[in-house]
């Protein structure tokens, strides 16, 4: 993958290894991916750009998000954090590990559990053929750290009270 590309707004399509989406799925149990298209949609509910996730209802799911990482990831941010509010939704989001944002610090410190994933991911691209035909030498990680950050409210309250 082009270093270039992957900073820029140019392509926000960078396709979460599926492997690594599997791991998380047998723990959390998936049930909405509102970043996706229709090669790469997760779960079997999932919205696409067209539909737009940012103006949809997520309550009640147990939602992936891989949000485009371009100028409207603090928007995907905002509306993780305000859907894991509503009851028995919860949201977990795959992102690169900014901490010196304003929406880290607005919606992410204190607000939901953070896991640094040590390494740097390798983003397919959006039909993963590389990886399928392991073609890894073609494969670059991207150029930054990632975390996952779980907004599950109720967990978050049983932290906090056990302080």
């Amino acid at each position: 993958m082009n270093r270039k590309l992957m900073f820029s707004n140019i392509n926000n399509a960078w396709c979460t290894p599926q492997d690594f989406f599997d791991k998380l799925n047998t723990e959390f149990n998936f049930t909405l991916d509102p970043c996706a298209t229709e090669k790469s949609a997760k779960c079997k509910k999932f919205f696409t750009a067209l539909e737009d996730g940012l103006k949809q209802d997520w309550g009640g799911y147990r939602a992936f998000v891989n949000p485009p990482y371009g100028r409207q990831i603090g928007k995907w941010v905002k509306k993780c954090y305000e859907e894991s509010q509503k009851p028995n939704t919860f949201v977990v989001i795959l992102m690169p590990a900014r901490t010196d944002t304003r929406y880290f610090h607005d919606y992410i410190l204190g607000k939901a559990k953070i896991r640094f994933i040590k390494g740097r991911l390798t983003f397919w691209d959006l039909d993963g053929d590389k990886y399928k035909r392991g073609d890894f030498k073609n494969m670059t990680p991207a150029p930054f750290p990632s975390m996952i950050v779980i907004f599950d409210p109720q967990s978050l309250k049983d932290i906090l009270s056990a302080r």
